[in-house]
Order: C-alpha cells, then sequence, then structure tokens
C-alpha cells in the first residue's frame, strides 16, 4: 500500500494473536495473560517470522497504563489514599529499599560493577501498576482493605521511580557510567533533587486544588450535552491528556498522572459513568500491554543464563513477598492482608523496564542485565496469578500447623478492642453498625440525631481511630470474624446494620451475629435485585436496595407535588 500502515498491523497481529493464544491458555486453565505474553513474543524480533513494530506497541501499552490507572482513580478517593498512608509509606520505601539491597548483591556477586548493581536492584523492586491492579479487579478485591493498602503502597513506590529517574543522570559518572549531559544533568545532585521534589509537590497541589473543582465541572457541561460519545471523549481525554501533561511539565509518570486525574474527576456525579465508559478501552490497551512485554523479551537468555533467570526469579517473587509480608505483619496488620499484599508485588513491570533502559543509555547497566530484566518481568507476571491462587492454601495450611499463624492472623490490634472506658449504654440495646462508607455514615448521623446508642464495625484502622477521637464506639476488623462482633458485644444488641456494599459476608455475619444473640434484628443493603431477592427468600433480615429506595423516595416527591403526598 502507499502509505504506512504499521500501528494498523501492530494492533491487529497484537489483539488477533492474544486472542487466540489467550482463549487457547483458558482452555488449558492457565491465566489468559500468559496466552497475551506469549503472543508478544511470537510477534518479538527475537522469534523468526513476522516482527511488529516494538517501539509502536510499547506506546500503545503505556496509553493502556494510563486508561487502567485513571480507572483505578475513579474508584479510589484522596480519603483512601490517607487512610493507608501509615502502611504504605514506610512499607513501600522500605520494600523497595530491600529489594534493591537483594539485587546489588546478586549482581556484585556476578562481577559488575556497585552502580550496575543499584540499578539492577532498583528495576526489580518496582512492582508493575497493569498486573497489580488487573490481579486485584479479577479477585474482586481491588475495593476491599487489602487491595486499598496495595493500590497505595503502589502509588508510593511510583512516586520513589519518579525521583530515581531523575536522579540517576546527574549521578550516573559518580557511579561508574558515562556523563549524563544528554540527559539533562546539570546543576548539584541536591538542586535537583529540590526541583522534582517542588514539581511533584507543584503537580499534586495544581489536581488538589484545582482539579477538584474544574474536572466534575467539566464532566458536568459536557453530560448536559446528552452525547454519549462526546462523554466517552472528554473521559479519555482527561485521562491521556493529563497523564501527559503531568510527563511533559511536571516530570511525574504517565501512570501517576492518569491516577491522580480519575481520583479527582471522582469528585463528580459522573464518576460511575465514566469508569464504565472507559472499561473497554483499559481492557483493549491492558492487553497490548502484556503482548508489548513479550515482545522485549529474547528466549535465548534462558538457554544461555539459566541459573541468573532463576536467581533474578527468585528475588522478585520470593524476596520482594517475603520482604512485603514481614513488613505488613510489623504494622500488626493480620496475616491475610499480609499474604494479599505480599502476592500483589511479587512481580515487575513498567517501571522496570524504563530503569533498565535508562541504566543501559547512561553505562551503568549491562546490556545481560536489561535481558534479565526482562526475563524476571516474564516469569513473574506469568507467576503472579499461580502466587495469588496459592494465597488461600498457604493461609489454610499456615493456620492448621502454625500456633503461631493462628496467632498473627488474630492480631492484638489497640483497635480490635472496644476500650473499657465505653460507657455501658452503648453496650446493651445498641446498634452494631457494620461498615462506616458513605452509607454508615449516614445512618450513624441519624442514629447521633436521635440520640441512639450505636457501636462501629470497620475494616479501616484509621477510620476507627478518627471515630474513638470523636468519642464514638468503634472496633476494627473483619465482622466476618466472630472475635469483631464479639468486640461489638452483638450478644446484648439489640439490631444488626450491615451499611457495605459487599454481600459476600453477609450470611457469615448474620449466622454469627444470629448464633450469639438469636433475637437480634438485621438491617442489610444490596445493589443487585436478584441478589436482594435471595436474602429476602433466606429471611436474612430486612433488605434495602439502592434503586428501589431511590425510587420510593423521588415517587413520595412527585406525588407531594402533585397534591397526592399522604
Amino acid at each position: 500500500m502507499p502509505h504506512d500502515i504499521s500501528l494498523i498491523t501492530t494492533v491487529a497481529a497484537g489483539f488477533g494473536l492474544a486472542m487466540i493464544l489467550g482463549f487457547i491458555a483458558a482452555r488449558l486453565k492457565i491465566p489468559p495473560l500468559v496466552g497475551y505474553l506469549v503472543a508478544g513474543i511470537i510477534m518479538g524480533p527475537a522469534t523468526p517470522g513476522f516482527v511488529a513494530d516494538v517501539e509502536l506497541a510499547g506506546q500503545l501499552a503505556e496509553i493502556g497504563v494510563m486508561l487502567l490507572m485513571f480507572g483505578v482513580g475513579l474508584h479510589f478517593s484522596l480519603e483512601d489514599l490517607m487512610n493507608v498512608r501509615r502502611i504504605a509509606v514506610p512499607g513501600a520505601v522500605v520494600q523497595i529499599t530491600v529489594a534493591t539491597a537483594l539485587g546489588t548483591v546478586l549482581a556484585m556477586y556476578w562481577g559488575w560493577s556497585f552502580g550496575g548493581g543499584l540499578v539492577f536492584g532498583l528495576a526489580l523492586s518496582c512492582a508493575s501498576t497493569v498486573v497489580l491492579l488487573r490481579a486485584l479487579e479479577t479477585r474482586g478485591i481491588l475495593d476491599s482493605v487489602n487491595g486499598r493498602i496495595a493500590v497505595g503502597w503502589l502509588v508510593v513506590e511510583d512516586l520513589v521511580c519518579v525521583l530515581v529517574l531523575v536522579l540517576m543522570p546527574p549521578l550516573a559518572e559518580l557511579l561508574g557510567g558515562s556523563a549524563a549531559d544528554a540527559h539533562g544533568a546539570g546543576g548539584s545532585l541536591w538542586g535537583t533533587l529540590a526541583v522534582t521534589l517542588a514539581k511533584v509537590g507543584a503537580f499534586i497541589a495544581l489536581m488538589l486544588v484545582v482539579g477538584r473543582r474544574v474536572f466534575p465541572r467539566i464532566l458536568w457541561a459536557v453530560a448536559r450535552t446528552g452525547s454519549r460519545e462526546l462523554f466517552t471523549l472528554c473521559v479519555i481525554a482527561a485521562a491521556v491528556g493529563v497523564a501527559y501533561g503531568s510527563a511533559k511539565l511536571f516530570g511525574v509518570s504517565f501512570a501517576l498522572g492518569a491516577f491522580f486525574a480519575g481520583m479527582m474527576m471522582r469528585e463528580s456525579d459522573f464518576a460511575h459513568r465514566a469508569a464504565e465508559e472507559s472499561l473497554p478501552l483499559r481492557d483493549a490497551f491492558s492487553v497490548l500491554f502484556f503482548v508489548s512485554v513479550g515482545m522485549l523479551f529474547d528466549p535465548q537468555v534462558l538457554l544461555q543464563e539459566p541459573g541468573k533467570v532463576l536467581a533474578v526469579a527468585a528475588v522478585v517473587i520470593v524476596g520482594k513477598t517475603v520482604a512485603a509480608i514481614l513488613l505488613v505483619l510489623a504494622f500488626r496488620y493480620p496475616l491475610n492482608t499480609a499474604l494479599t499484599v505480599g502476592a500483589s508485588l511479587a512481580q515487575i513491570g513498567e517501571f522496570s523496564f524504563i530503569l533498565a533502559g535508562l541504566g543501559v543509555a547512561l553505562d551503568l547497566l549491562p546490556k545481560a542485565g536489561q535481558s534479565l530484566i526482562l526475563a524476571g518481568a516474564l516469569i513473574s507476571i506469568a507467576f503472579n496469578s499461580v502466587v495469588f491462587a496459592a494465597i488461600g492454601p498457604a493461609r489454610k495450611w499456615a493456620l492448621a500447623h502454625s500456633a503461631l499463624a493462628r496467632r498473627l492472623e488474630m492480631r492484638e490490634d489497640p483497635t480490635a478492642a472496644l476500650p473499657t472506658t465505653v460507657e455501658e449504654h452503648f453496650l446493651s440495646g445498641q446498634v452494631v453498625l457494620v461498615g462506616y462508607g458513605r452509607v454508615g455514615r449516614r445512618i450513624a448521623e441519624a442514629l447521633d440525631a436521635q440520640k441512639i446508642p450505636y457501636v462501629v464495625a470497620e475494616q479501616h484502622r484509621q477510620v476507627v481511630e478518627k471515630l474513638r477521637e470523636r468519642g464514638v464506639p468503634a472496633v476494627s476488623g473483619d465482622a466476618s470474624d466472630p472475635a469483631v462482633l464479639i468486640q461489638a458485644h452483638i450478644a446484648r444488641a439489640g439490631m444488626l446494620v450491615i451499611a457495605t456494599p459487599d454481600t459476600l459476608d453477609v450470611r457469615k455475619i448474620v449466622d454469627m451475629a444470629r448464633t450469639l444473640n438469636p433475637a437480634i434484628e438485621v438491617v442489610l443493603r444490596t445493589h443487585s435485585e436478584e441478589e436482594a431477592g435471595l436474602l429476602r427468600q433466606e429471611s436474612l433480615g430486612t433488605v434495602f436496595m439502592g434503586e428501589d429506595e431511590l425510587a420510593k423516595g423521588m415517587a413520595r416527591h412527585v406525588l407531594a407535588r402533585m397534591g397526592k403526598g399522604a
């Protein structure tokens, strides 16, 4: 053809091969993403036959990362981020330090320079945004406490990686690499650091101050036009535009810029619709991310350096996982949370490739190191689903065979028990309110207004601490755990109100509550009409569905305005 169609060829071949191999992988009970990776290897320059445009595939993958992080931001509020800061910030920093140290020692054992080992270790410390989010979404735990901790941890990792990428060029010569004139070095190290922190701080401040006001208004103005395609275009333009602008103006990663754009747009009433509109594109481009990873991989490294490849995989899958688990346990979180966060970080991805490429360009990292990093990424991404699947059996085995594991699962958290100073009227005939989100807060406000005593059971420790500061009796933990209900004095309560949107553990919570208090009245919520019907059939309690209550409220208003109200 007379014009260049490399983009069309790359997209068509990528989607086609990914679909075929992903389908085969699914039929073999293997995660489809393994098929996507193999599709990339087949299309890559390291294998015979058709070779796609690697650079184009990488750029398409970057768009996928932007859209995916934008979608996460739409579901992840600033409050969620602040709630996990006490574990996410120190946890991410320490975990990066440990993984970097392991990688550095391993590289120096192979005879590499300290500078090369440092870059190698840093590349092994960065988890993949796409892999983490896909794993959490697949298992339905993205909005859980464990999922929010993992996402918050990753946001901190991204900020650290941005700082590392800026500091590498001016430090290159000091670490044994080449001068970095072409990479924007200049001035003192402390000056560079100050400029970087100022840029990141300015970006975050701009998003928090301006973005929270501007984005919701733009979305509202576009929604008023009634054009669905214009609304979708607005969502995509915001995600990609802010991500690009943040990278060019503030030196922030595409992923982090898109994440903050989504988080600010969450302030709009149309956030849920924005998430739905961008979902197909997020899924499609995330597939291209895995394909692009496969295209960068040279299978020859598996034959030439099998021992080194296994060592890299061990650092990523075992070393990082163990470090993360120990860190989470050190912060007095239960074993289940530690295992989930550990599995979430047992892989490397996009930032690792960027660090490796910059390290090679600065003559710090040997070319062989880049190949080993890609091999480690491929193996860790392919095995991440296996690591996640092993959480349940590993936890079950540990609890059955280890007294220490049982103690770790039931951590002595100061917020896991009600203070002894709680007044007696809160412990008899009270309402036990499970969940203190948007619905739970409104119920609590109504109870406060009528001076009805209640005790809150909430998974977020920070929320419980804030409630206690206000004098509200609260206990932290999963209400499906009998110990949490016992601490909330369910045996003497007058009513149980389950205000959480997740209905997976509702039956377990109600069964345990009625075992401890057969006469207790139960009120619960659901978003699904089918689920509401099943809950009513099982006589679990009085069920409220969001759409029903909204319709009833609107109907009452209409009837009252039309002179037909009671």
